[in-house]
This record gives structure tokens, sequence and C-alpha cells, in this order.
């Protein structure tokens, strides 16, 4: 029997509902000629369609969730109690005004600083993936029907496939030993990038994924997809926080092993 997803609560099906939204900001103004782009103060960028996303996000949460906090990349933070919003308009900004389609929108609920709702929409790949506790973490393909996640059975580092993201971040990080001596130590590494490499760890076709410098907002709806799936998700010393500045996501099997190779290469 193919396993079907339990009916989604409400906070759930909200998500879900702005993640319909974004998307028919974002989609239409992909790859348009008159998208404006700015750069902030940290050097990165900003698109019209990003800001226009989270706008639309945040006036539907504060009407329809005028209690829960809230903490958007480009808007920040309004703290109203333990229940929190956390939202990236366009995770892969890069990508979008490249017109490269690896991007997409996070949005995450966090209860008592938990990320427990997450869901992820990559509108130009056709693809969302969601999960909240305790209801597994599910994936669809535009046309398809949803279907369960599960992170790979892979156990060995010598079988596993390591998403690093970008050599820069380890660098800048003082983690490029480890990375190196990590990238000897599996079978494959690659930097798919941004939200999907996460993604495609949950659907157990990549069994690493490690990066720095990352905000809350890159992280918090993930962490329920990965472990909705199976796997474990935490900072790059192993503690279960999304707001520590890196991130190892791994399917749980390999998660000890990654650490020690990343804490021996350190010393």
């Amino acid at each position: 029997m193919i396993p079907q997803p339990v009916t989604p609560s409400a906070d759930l099906q909200f998500a879900l509902e702005l993640a319909d939204l974004a998307d028919s900001i974002s989609l239409p103004r992909f790859r348009a000629a008159d998208l404006t782009i700015k750069t902030k103060p940290d050097r990165t960028f900003v698109t019209d369609a990003d800001q226009a996303v989270e706008a639309a996000i945040r006036s539907r949460i504060e009407a329809e969730r005028p209690n829960d906090s809230f903490f958007g990349e480009e808007s920040g933070r309004t703290e109203r109690g333990s229940r929190r919003w956390v939202i990236d308009p366009i995770d892969g900004t890069s990508n979008y005004l490249r017109g490269v389609p690896n991007w997409g929108t996070l949005i995450a609920l966090e209860v008592d600083e938990v990320p427990t709702v997450g869901v992820v929409s990559a509108p130009a790949f056709g693809a969302r993936w969601w999960a909240e506790t305790g209801g597994g973490s599910w994936g669809q393909q535009a046309g398809e029907a949803p279907r369960r996640l599960n992170v790979s059975g892979v156990k060995d580092l010598e079988h596993a496939s390591l998403s690093f993201q970008s050599i820069e971040q380890w660098d800048l990080a003082g983690y490029l030993t480890p990375l190196i001596e990590l990238s000897r130590a599996v079978w494959r590494d690659r930097a798919y990038g941004d939200m999907w490499s996460y993604m495609l760890l949950a659907e157990g076709l990549v069994d690493i994924v490690a990066e720095f410098d990352v905000k809350p907002y890159d992280l918090s709806a993930l962490v329920p997809i990965v472990r909705e799936a199976g796997g474990r998700f935490t900072d790059i010393n192993g503690a279960d926080s999304a707001w520590n500045g890196s991130s190892l996501a791994s399917n749980g099997a390999l998660h000890d092993a990654v650490l020690q190779v990343v804490n021996r290469a350190r010393d």
C-alpha cells in the first residue's frame, strides 16, 4: 500500500497556503527582464520578488496569526510569543536572479524555538516538500501524488554522497582542512546548493549535507523535513539548533562518523 499523508494540522495547512501565495508571486517574476536587483549591506542580493513574497506572507501571518512571532530574511523580527514563523522568501536568490531554477520559498513554524512545521516550495522545479512533527516527511511533483520521504540506509562514509555547498563557506569558517578530509572519506562529493541539497537528503539521494554562514531562515524549514524523513539535523558541532550559524544534516547513520572526521581534522 502506498503511504498517504495524514490530514495536515491547521498550522501545516496554513503553511502550505502561504507557499501557494509565495509561488504565485515568485514564479511569474522568475527570468523577468525587468527584475529589480539590489545589494544589501551584507553584500548579498535581494530582488523585488524576495521583498514582495515576504511582504505578502508577513501580511497574511499578521492577519491570521496575530499572536505569533515573525522572523523574515528581508523584514526582520517581531517577537510576540512562543510560536514563531521563520521565512526565507527566496532561498537561492543568486540562482533566481541568474535564471537558475534551484531556488525556493522556506516556511517554518517554531514552537518554543523547536521547528515543528516545515514547507519548501520550489515552483521552478515543479516541486514541494513538507513535514510536521509526528506526521512524516512528504514530497510532491506537479501533477503527481504526494510520496513519503525516507533518508538512505547508507552506513559507511566510503559509500556516502556528500553535498558540502561551498568551498568558500568552509574556508572562511576555518574548516577547509576538515572539508578536504571529509571529501577523501566519502564516495562522492558535490555542491548541489541551497535548499535542494537537504531535499535530496530527505529523499534518500544524498547522505550528508553541511554548510556554514547560514541563518535560521535558511535552515528552520528544512529541519522537520529531514528529521521526519528519518535523518538527523544539528550544527557542525552536533548541537540540535538551527540558530548557530552552521548545519550538518545526514541520514542519521553517518552523523557521528562525520562529526568525528570534522573534529579530528580541526585538532
